[in-house]
């Protein structure tokens, strides 16, 4: 383990914030960091704070004042990672949601209330999904081989078996309370009693059962006392919400059955499930004031021995054996230092059994270790079954600032900084801690955990993860930072691999998501940064292309033929070349039909040729909708201008649109959309791309069509891949002479801190105060593409141009840096289709946030 950056908060005049008393935190599906501060004036008031940031951005803090009114004791996302629950030590739980779908902006408009009851659990209802991970199957082919859907019933369910979603916590006084979230919005809440004989509950957990059922862990504090397990049943009857609960076996710590140590650890401190939805394992934590011991149980279903009398009488035969459920325990610690905090691991890692033995090229998996925090500033990472150290981390190394050189400090005689809280990343490759002075602290685990692997073992580590965050839609930046330049090009190439080895259908649900993991890849290496930008422009080509071709509508709704946009897709392969079309392209020609261009003419340019062979109906289009469509047919036309342009210099990688010169199905689709363009011109020439021509008639549209169709026979994937014949690239040399070639706009090189971060040289951060980073290699590289302050900034979605100095308010997105408008400017249905593709996240899959008016 290594420490990636900290950050802290400047002290300011009037008040400061401090470390809350319990300290709360948790770490989303998202990457997105909650925690918990007290904000201490002048007069000694405390404000309870929660506190919301991007792991990219740290110091973009958003802070909102909680109005709890006790300490807040709990704070868990949901499975989708875009709401938050906060609970106080006075009952009272509240649910946080974005406003306006902005990651730095949080309100709360639901909640419950267990009035003067503290919460010592909380969780979200489970939702039924549990993808596991089969590590010993990382080098098969499929994915539905690594990685498989788990029988598991959500906790509640509505009509036709969609989950309901809800929460549950339990209270200091031994209470369970459910609130559910009803389709309406309104909440259901019932309490129960855990069970008859109610007695003080210090520490709990909350875990849920593959039957629907969820099972509750407590204990009173006292390792002399026994950890009591309640199932726990939800139903909704009558409209009202039912909750059933039933004791189940309990077990005592063994540390007070060895009569040497029964009062050596007097108190339980920490008490914990393995994973959420791993009910029949938990552990332990028994501490004194200068040490601790750590316990893993597990419980298991062993057969009742039955005495020979009975036996006499009735033979047990087969499986009619009776069985009941016992506790056992797994493992066991020595004496350790005192544990402060403790952090699980949430990959969904699946053991073929529970005993110790696991695959040796997997031993020191990440998701197999759980980390300890203890008082000497030090962090353990363990085994989760075996307890067995894997990976040590010793927090003597001082932060470097981000604008100063590392100090050599004298060493604290005050109490050790040590973590409060913890919480792993939903990959195991990172650690989040909030320490006893405040700061947060960013710390990378490496996949090898400690120990010597060679770097393909590593490389299939590392893809092996970022698989699984592309199959479930997890947020993958914690991977990124173990990824070093020279992994990038390997990783970019085997991931590549396996996604063309899954079938068609799951290759086209993930298509967008594998391009913004390689544009984000390829962020990391000066080699590879100029690639980010065709990502992004590919990400951009698909989504237009796929809303462009959804406002073609069929002439008859119930005709049995194709839709308009594959019959456009079959009809442009067909017909290749301006001196006339394949056979096959005569059978889809139909009749002439009146409409702007008229009849057939005896000299036909190829994209004419095109559009005759298709149903002039299924363009017709309102005229407002094509004008608002204009600054998206703009950017098509711009951008098959600046490729073909661009030919000539094909030998510079580094150029952006480099990829697209080889990439037979992008250079189709933009064929598709010119044949598009074409078409709705006619009917309304103002939406039509403007170019800035030599020649008043030159037909600029034509001449850029017939030489993509060109560059498109080179590389397309019915045919053998050729170079570019001499005549097209003299072609491609004189477009300057005739076209005024576009400056097009990238997006700007983005401001967070993955690809600015270094091992072993960590970043000093402060909250609320945004740094002056390190040149990234994408700054570097791509210095000559972005605007210059003080030029027209530009709306990377809308295409609109904002003016040197934009007034209107923008978000920005946490991964790519794409800037867009926060509000529309058009209320043209069209656009409205393309804006709300748009509203929850960015085309890379990334969360928006506010961006200031002087963004870069």
């Amino acid at each position: 383990m290594d420490l990636a950056y900290v950050c802290e908060w400047e002290r300011w005049p009037k008040s400061t914030h401090c470390p809350s008393v319990p300290l709360a935190c948790a770490w989303s599906c998202r990457n997105l960091i909650a925690f918990t501060t007290d904000l201490r004036n002048d007069d000694q008031d405390l404000t309870r704070m929660i506190h919301i940031l991007d792991t990219e951005h740290p110091w973009d803090v958003h802070s909102v004042n909680s109005e709890h009114s006790e300490a807040i004791t709990c704070l868990e996302w949901d499975q989708s990672g875009s709401r938050l629950l906060s609970a106080d030590a006075d009952g009272q739980i509240k649910c946080w949601s974005m406003a306006d779908h902005l990651a730095n902006s949080w309100e709360s408009h639901v909640g419950s209330l267990v009035e003067g009851d503290p919460i010592v659990a909380l969780s979200w209802l489970h939702n039924g999904v549990k993808l596991a991970l089969h590590v010993e199957k990382s080098g098969a082919s499929s994915f539905g081989e690594k990685f498989s859907r788990v029988k598991f019933s959500p906790s509640l369910t509505l009509f036709g078996g969609k989950p309901m979603e809800g929460w549950i916590a339990v209270t200091v006084s031994g209470l369970v309370t459910v609130s559910l979230l009803k389709p309406s919005g309104q909440v259901l809440t019932s309490t129960e009693s855990l069970c008859r004989l109610r007695g003080r509950v210090a520490l709990a957990d909350i875990a849920f059962t593959g039957g629907g059922n969820i099972v509750v862990a407590t204990a009173d504090g006292s390792s002399a006392s026994p950890v009591q397990f309640y199932k726990v049943c939800v139903s909704v009857v009558s409209e009202k919400c039912r909750i059933d609960t039933e004791i189940l076996p309990s077990l005592f710590m063994r540390c007070t059955a060895d009569l040497n140590r029964k009062d050596k650890f007097p108190a339980i401190t920490h008490l914990k499930f393995l994973a959420r939805d791993m009910s029949e394992q938990v552990l332990l934590c028994a501490s004194s004031q200068t040490s601790s011991i750590v316990e893993c149980w597990s419980l298991r279903k062993e057969g009742l021995p039955v005495n020979n009398v009975f036996q006499q009488i009735s033979p047990v035969v087969g499986d009619k054996q009776p069985m009941i459920l016992k506790w056992r325990i797994l493992s066991a610690t020595n004496d350790l230092d005192r544990v402060s905090a403790v952090a699980l691991p949430k990959l969904p890692i699946s053991l073929t059994n529970t005993d110790l033995k696991v695959a040796s090229d997997t031993q020191f998996y990440p998701g197999l270790g759980l980390a300890l925090a203890f008082h000497d500033g030090s962090v353990h990472i363990v085994h989760r079954l075996s307890l067995q150290s894997m990976a040590v981390f010793y927090s003597s190394a001082a932060p470097r600032s981000a604008d100063e050189p590392a100090v050599k400090r004298s060493r604290a005689t005050g109490p050790a900084v040590h973590f409060k809280a913890m919480q792993l990343s939903w990959t195991s490759l990172a650690l989040v801690g909030i320490d006893n002075h405040g700061k947060l602290s960013m710390l990378r685990i490496s996949p090898s955990m400690g120990h010597t692997l060679d770097v393909s073992l590593a490389l299939r580590h590392l893809l092996f993860l970022l698989e699984y965050c592309m199959v479930t839609g997890y947020d993958w930046w914690d991977t990124l930072l173990h990824v070093q330049p020279g992994m990038v090009q390997s990783l970019v190439e085997k991931l590549h691999e396996e996604y063309t080895r899954q079938n068609a259908a799951l290759q086209q649900v993930l298509s967008t998501r594998i391009l913004a993991m390689k544009a984000s890849l390829c962020k990391l290496s000066p080699c590879t940064v100029a690639r980010v930008c065709d990502y992004h422009a590919k990400l951009f080509l698909v989504a237009v292309s796929s809303t462009l071709k959804s406002l073609l509508r069929p002439h008859f709704l119930n005709t049995p033929d194709k839709s308009p946009g594959d019959r456009l897709t079959e009809v442009c392969t067909k017909i290749t070349d301006a001196g006339g079309s394949c056979p096959a392209s005569r059978e889809l020609r139909v009749p002439p039909r009146p409409f702007a261009w008229g009849h057939p003419k005896p000299h036909l340019k190829d994209i004419d040729k095109v559009m005759i062979n298709l149903k002039t109906e299924e363009f017709v289009l309102d005229m407002n909708t094509l004008q608002a469509l204009q600054q998206l047919l703009q950017w098509v036309g711009d951008f098959v201008l600046y490729l073909l342009a661009s030919l000539p210099n094909q030998g510079s990688p580094l150029r952006p649109g480099h990829s697209f010169l080889r990439d037979g199905a992008s250079l189709g689709t933009l064929r598709e959309l010119m044949v598009v363009i074409r078409i709705w011109g006619l009917l309304k020439p103002s939406c039509l791309p403007v170019y800035s021509a030599t020649s008043d008639t030159q037909d600029s549209m034509s001449l850029l069509f017939r030489l993509l169709t060109k560059l498109w026979i080179c590389c397309r994937d019915e045919g053998p891949t050729s170079e570019p014949d001499e005549a097209l690239v003299d072609e491609c040399c004189l477009l300057p002479s005739q076209l005024l070639i576009p400056s097009l706009d990238w997006l700007p090189v983005s401001d967070g801190l993955v690809s600015r971060l270094q091992p072993k040289q960590p970043l000093r951060l402060h909250f609320g105060k945004a740094p002056t980073l390190p040149a990234s290699a994408s700054a570097l590289q791509l210095d000559g593409l972005i605007r210059a302050p003080g030029q027209p900034k530009i709306d990377h979605l809308r295409r609109l141009h904002l003016g040197a100095y934009p007034t209107e308010e923008c978000k920005t997105c946490t991964r790519c840096g794409c800037v867009t408008m926060l509000r529309s400017p058009n209320k043209t249905t069209a656009v409205k289709q393309w804006e709300q593709r748009w509203i929850k996240n960015c085309l890379c899959g990334g969360l928006w946030r506010r961006a200031p008016l002087s963004y870069p």
